[in-house]
């Protein structure tokens, strides 16, 4: 009723025909079928039978919104059992009084188990204003609503259940994919250990976690993207004894608003923009930070610091990173002693860490004193919580201990204090103060024998000045260009190690150490005094596109954190010499297996695939989820290195370029990369974005599934070019012939066919018609997807083709390349 208009979804056979329904209510005579619609008394939602976007084989019981034009579900019956013969779906009441969404054959695909001991004759279900569908008795009891069985979406004034009587109650269970209703190993529900906090779960293991303290607050307002609207949404935390939920409420007026746990792990909060028609995502967690933000992932001791303009891993005070890079935890300075004088300190603002013991009816004092009269008490903190108890009067304060390594914690301009144990420094005590007093007569005494040996010293170094002019001046250089990528002012943390260590390391940069030469430097294989084996990456002195090329590497991969990109463990600047210090990867480049015939067989087909989908994780990374849109300019075989499990991590971030937050690409004068590797539109205008990644990326996967190399001259079949032959044989529909013989007995053709599917898709010649990363992940996560057909692709012929195997200078001219259309065969 209510003036809405209904559209059927499926008319399948001439013969069935079930009537449109408009109303609200079901009951046991009336059954809902395929292309029937409730829709809700205010018409804000509607409960149907649905198909997804890559299918119409399965069918889908679920709640959307009913008015407006971007379909968005909200609540799916079920979704890991679709309905295989959708001509034959009906949902009925049953004499029991639950829901039956089953077939003709009678085969049941979802049901209720409301276990009501009272025949169902005259029960019936509404779908509710609020989008609840509800179950309900002759006497309008509720047997059963949707609201108690959420899949991965809240909507407001609905109780989120963490806890029912000592047991986790709710869940949220994301999609498997954009298309694919079926739950993924990504879940959001409460601590099993604790009501204070909750977690966003990959499996069984924790991914982020969620503080449940001080959590009645005002959570949206309109000001978050320049509505006119007071308030969107409020959150409380409400303890009844046995029920501990949280609820969300909107005000008056209000858009539409949900929450949802995407596909991608993310925890989004949404409301509609009706002039643009479309969801604005008001706020994420986890945020886009890398995995600084994800669970413990700033080690023992170390916390994620959203102050700084890009966030990262740092350390407590009183502590300093165990490693080269403090994402790999903190160690003390100073070690704590039982017997020894200890004093604590306060870290504000802070995301109270893990693993905590909550003591309850316990004053500020009380609970200092109670972690300071405890030797293994590492931390304690004192929140206030603004828990509504709806019975009986709670305990409104909270003491938390820590007895162990600290760990999960961020800082950001809201948070908690947190009082951390450190052991005194020397000057604390009485003793150390009168040491301190005959320092001090000491160095009163020694003072002018020092300056006097600096005088000497500084006459020489002027005698000396010419030849040191040059270094003064690249390292000055250097420092601008960092203070230009502002690396000074955000106050980065990389470690800067001294020279004679990484001679030391590399055996004064012995060849034999050499690991591979390219355009900027060489890189060496170093061995530290712990036996940490490390790369070393050395440029070449007296090149002012080698300082550019450091410059641009110690920025970025600083400010970068993904597990398939490499890591920067350090740097060193000493006179002439420019030295990185990356982390080892043992099994070297991609290049290194895939172009050598006696090392291809290593690469099986499952470890090209897991390859080139962390590649593109790695790329959706830079181009969407980081802080900064990053384009890497120069993605190829050899600058994919490969760790112990031969996981890619994507390298050689010298060319790479930062896009601000409105800008989608850029002109150069100066185009650098790779024949073969670079887009069209690169080569041929100097015109990048995060497309020319893409096609770069097209290239790399036709290279990984045929094992021949791009700008090889002994190319299969006598075609021009891989990309050539890689669309005649998928336009001819012989797309098999392109797999690599090595592979042929072991490889997944539906996973091959997926493979250069995408990689043709990579490499259309219109940059528009080319996908965004984040679409290619998508594609290879849901192998169902329908993928759009590709175009005849562009290529590139070098006039002076250089021998197989000779390695391809990083700086090219845009005149050596010419631009060739594919004619078919």
């Amino acid at each position: 009723m209510n003036g809405m208009a209904c559209f059927p979804l499926f008319i399948f056979l001439p013969l069935i025909f079930s009537f449109c329904k408009c109303d609200d209510q079901l009951t046991q005579a009336k059954k809902l079928y395929p292309g029937d619609v409730l829709v809700s008394q205010n018409g804000v939602f509607a409960l149907g039978f649905f198909s997804p976007a890559t299918s119409n084989q399965s069918l889908f019981l679920g709640i959307w919104y009913n008015n407006i034009p971007e379909r968005t579900y909200v609540w799916i019956a079920n979704r890991d059992k679709p309905i295989t013969a959708p001509s034959s779906a009906m949902l009925a009441i049953s004499n029991s009084s639950n829901f039956v969404l089953s077939d003709l054959e009678g085969h049941t695909f979802w049901t209720t188990m409301a276990n009501i001991n009272t025949r169902g004759d005259r029960a019936y279900a509404v779908l509710l204003g609020s989008g609840n569908l509800v179950l309900r008795l002759p006497d309008n009891t509720t047997a059963w609503q949707s609201f108690d069985h959420p899949t991965d979406t809240l909507l407001p004034n609905k109780k989120f259940f963490l806890r029912y009587k000592a047991q986790v109650a709710m869940r949220l269970v994301a999609w498997k994919g954009p298309n694919d209703p079926s739950t993924r190993d990504f879940s959001y529900h409460s601590d099993p250990r604790s009501n204070l906090q909750a977690f966003i779960w990959h499996g069984t293991k924790p991914y982020y976690r969620f503080i449940a303290l001080s959590l009645n607050r005002v959570l949206v307002s309109g000001e978050a993207y320049g509505s006119n609207i007071a308030t969107l949404m409020y959150k409380s935390l409400v303890n009844t004894g046995d029920e501990l939920y949280i609820m969300y409420t909107t005000s008056d007026g209000s858009p539409y608003t949900r929450i949802k746990l995407d596909y991608m792990s993310n925890m989004r909060f949404l409301s509609w923009n009706g002039s643009s028609s479309s969801w604005t995502v008001i706020s994420q967690q986890p945020a886009a930070a890398g995995d600084c933000n994800l669970y413990a992932s700033c080690g023992p001791f170390g916390y994620c610091n959203f102050t700084l303009a890009i966030p990262r891993c740092q350390c407590l005070d009183g502590f300093e990173p165990s490693d080269f890079n403090s994402s790999r935890g903190c160690r003390r300075k100073q070690q704590l002693g039982c017997g020894g004088r200890n004093h604590f300190v306060t870290m504000s603002g802070m995301k109270l860490p893990d693993k905590f013991l909550q003591v309850q009816n316990r004053s500020f004092e009380e609970c200092m004193a109670k972690c300071s009269h405890n030797c293994s008490c590492m931390a304690y903190a004192y929140a206030y919580g603004n828990l509504t108890k709806a019975d009986t009067m709670s305990d409104q304060s909270r003491c938390l201990l820590w007895t162990g390594d600290l760990a999960d914690m961020a800082r950001a301009s809201l948070g908690d204090n947190l009082y951390l144990r450190l052991a005194d420094s020397p000057g604390h005590t009485s003793e150390d103060k009168k040491k301190n007093r005959y320092l001090v007569v000491v160095l009163v005494t020694i003072i002018p024998c020092l300056l006097m040996l600096t005088c000497i010293y500084l006459v020489r170094k002027w005698q000396s000045k010419g030849k040191r002019r040059n270094n003064k001046n690249q390292n000055r250089m250097l420092l601008g260009n960092l203070r230009s990528q502002e690396l000074i002012e955000q106050n980065l943390e990389f470690s800067h190690v001294n020279f004679e260590y990484v001679v030391a390391a590399t055996n004064n940069f012995s060849d034999s150490n050499i690991l591979g030469k390219g355009g900027f430097g060489k890189v060496y294989k170093g061995k530290l005094e712990g036996g940490r084996e490390v790369a070393v990456k050395r440029l070449n002195t007296g090149c002012t596109q080698g300082i550019e090329h450091f410059t641009n590497e110690v920025v970025l991969i600083d400010k970068l954190q993904h597990k398939n990109l490499v890591r920067l463990l350090g740097c060193c600047i000493h006179g002439d010499e420019k030295l990185l210090i990356f982390e080892y990867l043992r099994n070297k480049s991609l290049d290194y297996f895939l172009f050598d015939d006696s090392k291809k067989p290593i690469l099986d087909w499952q470890t090209r695939f897991n390859i080139i989908k962390g590649v593109a994780r790695g790329l959706v990374y830079l181009h969407q989820d980081s802080r900064m849109r990053v384009i890497h300019r120069d993605l190829k075989a050899s600058n994919i290195l490969l760790d112990e499990e031969m996981s890619p991590k994507i390298s050689d971030f010298g060319m790479a370029r930062i896009f601000g937050g409105n800008q989608h690409q850029a002109n150069t004068k100066h185009v650098v990369g790779t024949y073969g590797y670079m887009s069209p539109e690169y080569a041929m205008e100097g015109i990048f974005s995060v497309k020319s990644d893409t096609y770069s990326f097209g290239v790399l996967v036709l290279e990984l599934i045929s094992g021949c190399k791009i700008s090889s001259t002994h190319l299969i079949m006598d075609f021009p070019n891989l990309i050539a032959c890689a669309w005649s044989l998928w336009k001819d529909g012989k797309a098999e012939k392109f797999v690599d013989s090595i592979i042929l007995e072991c490889y997944s053709l539906n996973e091959f066919l997926l493979c250069i599917h995408v990689g043709l898709l990579c490499v259309q010649e219109d940059p528009n018609a080319r996908p965004l990363m984040s679409s290619v992940v998508a594609m290879f996560e849901n192998e169902a997807t329908t993928l759009p057909t590709s175009k005849q692709p562009a290529y590139f012929v070098p006039r002076n083709c250089m021998a197989e195997g000779a390695r391809e200078d990083a700086n090219k001219s845009v005149n050596s390349i010419s631009l060739t259309t594919l004619q078919g065969r």
